[in-house]
């Protein structure tokens, strides 16, 4: 057995996401709008698989973290394919509700990579939580926090990383990359909303515990 396939998942449900999103990666490939700058937007992409495939075989990351993270990897696939810039919602939604969102909503820009780093933290919280309750250690309390923290950190450090990546190896279209489309606060206002979906993540699983909490039975001789 080829040591590669001694790192896939055991599991056959964490097997069938990984081979669907193999899959969409493929599809991805097909006919990109903007060939030319399309390797470099899959640096990240190889990066987190790597590590992913890493992670699941020396800590084994439980089903819903690894759906949750390969659903956030599918949405930089759709970024990743058109550039962030340029994902072109707007035909879609008016092929399929008769409206473009930009003028509906009245918006001055493409906001999809907004909803990616929105989704990083909504998504990626889960994960994190779970690492620091299981391989850290920490209590509820301080893994919450720690997620966030970590969560805020995180996005702090990939627009700082994009931003490199970007004038290294493609300066003549590092806005394009990095979607800030002129906006000089775009990397503060993508940090929020990753911060913002952390938030709202947190708010859910605090929410999800003490529910389960409320109906977990009093032990015998306790009220």
């Amino acid at each position: 057995m080829s040591p590669i396939c001694t790192l896939l998942p055991r599991d056959l449900w964490k097997r069938s996401c990984l081979a669907l999103f193999l899959a969409l990666w493929a599809l991805s490939c097909i006919h990109v709008p903007y060939p030319k700058y399309f390797s470099i937007q899959h640096l990240p992409t190889v990066a987190a698989m790597i590590a992913l495939v890493w992670a699941d075989h020396r800590y084994g990351i439980g089903r819903t973290s690894f759906t949750l993270i390969l659903v956030f990897l599918s949405l930089h696939l759709l970024g990743a394919r058109y550039l962030y810039s340029y994902v072109p919602y707007d035909d879609w939604s008016e092929q399929l509700l008769g409206f473009r969102f930009t003028q509906e909503f009245n918006l001055t820009r493409n906001h999809y990579d907004r909803l990616v780093h929105f989704g990083f933290g909504l998504l990626m919280l889960t994960p994190v939580y779970r690492f620091c309750r299981r391989i850290i250690g920490l209590n509820d309390s301080w893994s919450v926090i720690f997620a966030v923290s970590l969560i805020i950190g995180a996005s702090a450090c990939y627009e700082v990383f994009e931003w490199i990546v970007a004038i290294v190896m493609a300066p003549d279209w590092a806005d394009s990359y990095n979607g800030q489309q002129g906006d000089p606060w775009d990397a503060q206002a993508d940090m929020l909303m990753a911060f913002c979906g952390a938030c709202l993540a947190a708010a859910i699983l605090i929410a999800g515990r003490g529910r389960q909490s409320a109906v977990e039975p009093t032990p015998s001789g306790r009220r």
